[in-house]
């Protein structure tokens, strides 16, 4: 900011400043949620047991290019 004043970029300084307000409103909502927030325990997901795939209606890749040549 102090290079946008020393050259007389006013419309950079405003910029600069708007940004600098949002980025410190940002840290003082992450501060807030950081002290009174509660973790949840979302467990581990479960993987479901193998199950056959089963094809219906559709070809394999390899069927398709065979049969396009």
């Amino acid at each position: 900011m102090a290079e946008a004043e020393r050259e007389g970029w006013l419309g950079e300084v405003e910029g600069l400043r708007v940004s600098l307000a949002g980025a410190e409103d940002k840290l003082v909502q992450m501060d807030r949620r950081a002290s009174g927030g509660t973790a949840i325990n979302l467990g581990l997901p479960r993987i479901a047991a193998d199950q056959p795939i089963r094809e219906v209606g559709t070809a394999s890749l390899r069927q398709s290019l065979d049969d396009q040549q």
